[in-house]
């Protein structure tokens, strides 16, 4: 995917639509006991479509947030926090009840949910957060995996934090 190239994200049923321009920074799987705690609880919801992979993780691509664009749909997204002091607001798409993205408030990315991008959606580069790993989870052979977050994940985090010339924007809908 070229740097002008843009693509679509969008919440199952078509309602809510995402233009991500360019590549992800990253795209990754987590374990950590809060993307599958609040994964778990977002697959209860009715129609709600399957949040954890096969190993029990969380796919996800992690964008710049000035290169994501909600072009659609806004007034279907709502936002949950696993706790009222969460840094983290984890975004739903409640026409479906289809996880969107997860908004470090703090941060200068945005965490797609990799199920809402198209089947062309870049590859796994890697697994974090393992030491989290219910009992007996094998992650996937082949791809590396990581017990916190990389020194290639946060390498890759502040070389797009200094592209944007150290901006953090806000994703408002």
């Amino acid at each position: 995917m070229s740097a002008k190239s843009v693509s679509t994200a969008s919440c199952t049923c078509g309602q809510v639509e995402l233009d991500l321009i360019g590549a992800p920074i990253l795209s990754a799987i987590c374990y950590c006991e809060s993307c599958r705690s609040a994964a778990r609880q977002f697959e209860q919801a009715p129609g709600a479509p399957p949040v954890l992979n096969a190993g029990g993780g969380v796919d996800y691509c992690l964008y710049r947030k000035d290169r994501v664009k909600i072009m659609r749909g806004g007034e279907h997204l709502q936002a949950h926090r696993l706790t009222e002091a969460s840094p983290t607001r984890r975004v739903v798409a409640e026409c479906c009840n289809a996880p969107m993205f997860l908004d470090f408030t703090s941060g200068h990315w945005l965490t797609l949910y990799r199920d809402r991008l198209p089947q062309d959606a870049p590859p796994i580069e890697m697994a974090v957060m393992a030491k989290d790993l219910p009992a007996g989870t094998i992650p996937p052979k082949g791809l590396p995996t990581y017990s916190t977050h990389p020194a290639a994940f946060m390498i890759k985090l502040l070389m797009s934090r200094a592209a944007m010339g150290f901006r953090r924007p806000k994703i408002i809908w």
